[in-house]
């Protein structure tokens, strides 16, 4: 069982990495008739590979969102402020 606190982004960031590795695996489907010399998939089944574009950039957002959160608070709790 994870004792960890679930963060700002986490959430993002485990979605996309789903959704990446989903599309990682509709290129494999896609792309390998062109290697075994079959009939290529109709143009649609080539849309599922963008998974990959959309599950990395909702990785990057959770990712930025983290961050952000992160900056707020250490910003909040006075570590992040220079002193004199």
């Amino acid at each position: 069982m994870n004792t960890e606190t679930q963060r700002a982004g986490d959430l993002l960031v485990r979605t996309g990495g789903i959704i990446f590795l989903l599309g990682a695996i509709a290129t494999l489907i896609t792309v390998a008739p062109l290697f075994l010399g079959t009939e290529p998939f109709p143009a649609p089944a080539y849309f599922l590979c963008m998974l990959m574009g959309v599950g990395f950039a909702l990785a990057a957002g959770g990712l930025l969102r983290s961050a952000s959160a992160e900056r707020r608070a250490a910003r909040a709790s006075g570590h992040g402020a220079a002193q004199p």
